[in-house]
C-alpha cells in the first residue's frame, strides 16, 4: 500500500453513520398489505456495519419507483447525521428495475472502481453471471451513495470487502473542498 493511502486512511474518520434503503417493489407491496417482511439484505448490511463499529441511523424499504427513490435520497442527503447511504436492490435488468437509472444522474462524481471491483470479486464466485451486477457508487452533495444488488451475498461482498475497509477514506475526500 502506498504511503499516501496509509496517511489518508490514518486521518480519515473511523466511526460513521449510515442510512440503508432497501429498494423493492414486492416487499413494499407486502408492507402496504400488512404482511410481515423479511429484509435479509438490509439485516445483513446493518449487522456488518454495526459489527465494524459504525452506526445505522435510518433504514427503510421503498418501492423501485423513480419518485420514491429521488425523494428518499434527497431527504438522506439533507440529513446532517448521515455520512453514507447504502441502497440494496433494484439493480437488475428487468423493466421495473429503475434504481441505477434514477440515482446515477444525481451523482456529482462517480466511483467506477466500486462497480468494477464488485464484478471482479463476484466473477470469482458466480462466474459470468457477474456481468449482470449493476453496482455503482458516487457522491451527491457531501454524501457517498453505494447502490448494490439485493442479494445477501452481494451485500456481504460490497460491505465486507469494499465499503467497510475504505469508507473512512472515501468520506474524508468527499468532505474536502
Amino acid at each position: 500500500m502506498s504511503k499516501t493511502v496509509e496517511e489518508h486512511r490514518a486521518s480519515a474518520p473511523k466511526k460513521l453513520t449510515f442510512a440503508i434503503l432497501t429498494i423493492s417493489t414486492s416487499r413494499m407491496k407486502q408492507l402496504t398489505n400488512g404482511v410481515a417482511v423479511k429484509d435479509q439484505s438490509g439485516d445483513a448490511a446493518m449487522k456488518l456495519l454495526e459489527d465494524a463499529g459504525h452506526k445505522v441511523s435510518f433504514r427503510r424499504i421503498i418501492p423501485d419507483d423513480k419518485s420514491s427513490i429521488i425523494n428518499a435520497l434527497k431527504a438522506l442527503v439533507a440529513a446532517e447525521e448521515v455520512d453514507a447511504i447504502i441502497t440494496c436492490g433494484g439493480t437488475g435488468i428487468t423493466r421495473s428495475d429503475v434504481t441505477i437509472e434514477t440515482i446515477e444522474p444525481m451523482f456529482a462524481k462517480t466511483l467506477p472502481g466500486f462497480g468494477e471491483l464488485m464484478r471482479k470479486i463476484s466473477y470469482s464466485t458466480i462466474g459470468s453471471a457477474a456481468m449482470l451486477t449493476r453496482a455503482i457508487a458516487g457522491t451527491i452533495g457531501d454524501k457517498v451513495v453505494f447502490c448494490i444488488p439485493g442479494s445477501t451475498q452481494a451485500v456481504e461482498v460490497a460491505l465486507g470487502k469494499l465499503i467497510i475497509p475504505e469508507i473512512g477514506h472515501v468520506v474524508k475526500h468527499v468532505r474536502e473542498n
